[in-house]
């Protein structure tokens, strides 16, 4: 290492050096809170992995927040091999857990397998899907191959057109009740986890209470056993205000700023200077 390189963070003996789903089960079972952040390029999964951050969903809203699209339905499988190959390639401890792209387990446990083991091809530890009893029997056949998935109920951004738009669901009781039992249906078809998002702080506790695998919300409250953000809204680089989300830095402004100093500078023939040339 040389003088300029910087020293690796210290190891803290608290955290496993690989994240694995048994370490998520642990933090349920012993009340811990977890970390969870959508992450899709190297510079991004390396900054969070970093930070200790315990779990990186490779998720399919890459479509909406890197390639531009109004809607995650728009992210194909192709998308979400290149991305999480690019997370995987990057990091090693945190887990990563890659969504399962709108149209490629709709069809059955067949198309939902063939998915799965390609992301896992790709560097996924884990994959998720959206959806409760509708989506049973894919999350068998994904299991029963030796391939863990991670649920996500409430409101389901794949089904955006069903649902009519980005609505908290499970306000009322019948609602609250068919969260549940679709929760717990995920956990007898063999989930290790389940996202619960934009739904009541009561109906997520509920939830959270009556299973024995971990919850993580998003929109959700603070009851959940674990948290997950889009990595953009919590850093302030998106324009997504959400109610749910704390931006916990404002990394756009930062970046406007760069940018438009940079300009000034060339602008001006003061970028670059002899420093930044060869003789």
């Amino acid at each position: 290492m040389n003088a300029a390189s910087p020293r690796p963070p210290a190891a803290d003996p608290s955290r496993p050096s690989k994240v694995r789903i048994r370490h998520l089960q642990d933090a349920k079972d012993t009340g811990r809170r977890f970390a969870m952040l959508t992450a899709y390029d190297q510079f991004a999964a390396k900054a969070f992995e970093a930070a200790g951050i315990d779990v990186l969903l490779v998720g399919d809203s890459v479509g909406t927040t890197v390639l531009g699209y109004d809607s995650t339905t728009h992210t194909t499988h192709q998308d979400m091999l290149t991305f999480t190959g690019a997370v995987a390639r990057s990091v090693s401890r945190p887990l990563i857990v890659a969504d399962l792209a709108f149209g490629t387990y709709q069809g059955g446990g067949a198309d939902a397998l063939s998915a799965a083991v390609d992301l896992v091809r790709a560097g996924a530890q884990a994959v998720k899907m959206e959806g409760g009893h509708a989506i049973l029997d894919q999350v068998r056949a994904v299991v029963q191959a030796g391939i863990p998935v991670m649920g996500h109920l409430g409101f389901t951004p794949q089904s955006v057109n069903a649902l009519g738009g980005h609505r908290v669901q499970g306000r009322d009781h019948a609602a609250a009740d068919r969260l549940a039992d679709d929760a717990l249906a995920l956990q007898q078809a063999g989930a290790f986890a389940i996202v619960l998002e934009l739904m009541p702080a009561a109906v997520a506790e509920r939830i959270t209470e009556v299973l024995h695998i971990p919850t993580i919300g998003i929109g959700a409250g603070p009851s959940c056993d674990g948290q997950v953000l889009v990595w953009q809204d919590m850093a302030g680089l998106s324009d997504f205000r959400g109610t749910f989300v704390h931006r916990f830095a404002e990394i756009g402004d930062e970046l406007r700023r760069a940018a438009r100093t940079y300009r000034d500078e060339v602008e001006n023939r003061r970028y670059p200077g002899r420093e930044h040339s060869f003789d």
